[in-house]
């Protein structure tokens, strides 16, 4: 039921709708939340619910700024709380991105691996729980806050290294890939005793490089090998989809799908080519779309993003070229064409290095491996030498993985020793 206290709610948060829209294109969380609203029981107190409102406000300005309404604060908030509010909006936003990425120092360092760590993936909207995959032929379980960290599973099954992973939506399941031509499923539901689940061998026996759930569909895979075939798998029977199997040769090195839907897929191969794929998620056929080529070296990974910046409303792909360089394309089209936006030169020649978006939204961060055994972080909205925000050092070997928490609190790096930062 929506009271007038609710109505309320809605009003003051109107006020800021352009700019929400403007910083944060999904509404889906705000939706769910006040689709949470309106189940709480409803307060009665009218002390309480001016309170609410009051701190509603505040928040409100200090996320997203003044509201396109000249009075948007009058009715909730004295003018020492407003100027109290823009002293410490003031001095939040006179920290420079460089400030702000800054980093503190090591958080911590897990050692659990043997050899060469090839992919890291924090769970989805998680702080603290992290996957790595690694050469050892195993997975394992990091909590990366608890005091102390620790690694609270390992996930043990593949004969040779592991090559990639992924997490379900809701981080119940994890998909592996392996040199050992299989796929693998987990149940990781419950920390105590995650779960070997099932087993499927790759069509062609051929070495299998590169996986991830399709994201509007969680009972889809689409995986790529070394004989040059992308394949969608259905996890819950085993069985690779009919008309879901494509090849463009080489050996495919890396994959991205649309977070939107998953309805566009890119992958990459050893030969520097880019190929778009159209999937029907509810038959998991696949059909070619675009052709990218002569990048100039193997694609060792490709990250999607909705929209790129305020300045930039447009969705981007990140690009890792083993031709030193790292490249950030515009997708024009739904076909998913690409078209080059800039070039960042990085050290990168020989092995699988990574890169990714930072995932706050307000930023235009980037951050890169290298094959220099530090991590490089670029902010795309600047030109020139100010583009380098920081480069952070601590590995003695070349950092092949990384991977942002939700918040960006935690980045963690991996290296071609196993060690992981």
């Amino acid at each position: 039921m929506v009271t007038p206290w609710h109505q309320q709610i809605f009003a003051l948060d109107a006020k800021y709708n352009a700019q929400r829209v403007n910083k944060l294109p999904s509404l889906g969380l705000y939706i769910y939340l006040i689709n949470q609203l309106l189940k709480e029981k409803f307060c009665k107190d009218p002390k309480v619910c001016e309170k609410y409102l009051k701190l509603r406000s505040k928040l409100l300005f200090l996320r997203y700024g003044e509201s396109l309404e000249q009075n948007s604060l009058g009715s909730h908030t004295t003018e020492e709380e407003k100027l109290e509010i823009k002293t410490q909006l003031h001095s939040i936003q006179r920290k420079s991105i460089a400030e702000n990425f800054a980093f503190d120092g090591v958080h911590h360092v897990f050692d659990q691996h043997s050899m060469p760590v090839t992919m890291l993936k924090f769970a989805n909207n998680d702080k603290s729980k992290l996957c790595c995959a690694s050469l050892d032929g195993t997975l394992s379980i990091c909590e990366a806050i608890s005091t102390p960290p620790k690694v609270i599973a390992l996930l043990q099954g593949h004969r040779k290294g592991v090559t990639a992973l992924d997490w379900s939506i809701s981080n119940d399941l994890i998909v592996s890939s392996s040199l050992d031509c299989t796929i693998r499923l987990w149940n990781v539901a419950t920390e105590a005793a995650p779960a070997f689940l099932r087993e499927v061998e790759d069509q062609q026996k051929a070495e299998v490089l590169c996986c991830g759930f399709i994201p509007i569909n969680n009972n889809l895979v689409v995986a790529g090998n070394s004989q040059g075939l992308v394949q969608i798998l259905n996890i819950s029977t085993g069985i690779y989809t009919r008309g879901g199997s494509c090849k463009i040769g080489g050996k495919i090195l890396s994959l991205t799908c649309e977070g939107s839907g998953g309805l566009v897929i890119w992958v990459g191969n050893d030969r520097g080519i880019i190929m778009s794929f159209q999937l029907e998620p509810g038959t998991g056929r696949l059909t070619k779309l675009r052709r990218v080529q002569e990048i100039g070296g193997m694609i060792t990974s490709l990250s999607w993003r909705s929209w790129f910046s305020k300045d930039a409303p447009w969705p981007a792909l990140l690009v890792s070229s083993a031709f030193n360089a790292v490249l950030l394309y515009h997708i024009v089209d739904n076909q998913g064409s690409l078209s080059l936006w800039t070039k960042y030169p990085i050290k990168h020649k020989q092995y699988f290095v990574r890169s990714t978006f930072g995932p706050q939204m307000e930023t235009c961060l980037i951050a890169t491996g290298s094959e220099d055994g530090t991590i490089h972080l670029l902010d795309s909205a600047r030109q020139g030498k100010a583009i380098k925000v920081n480069r952070l050092e601590g590995h003695a070997s070349p950092t092949l993985a990384l991977c942002f928490n939700y918040d960006e609190s935690l980045l963690a790096s991996a290296d071609h020793q196993g060690l992981i930062i």
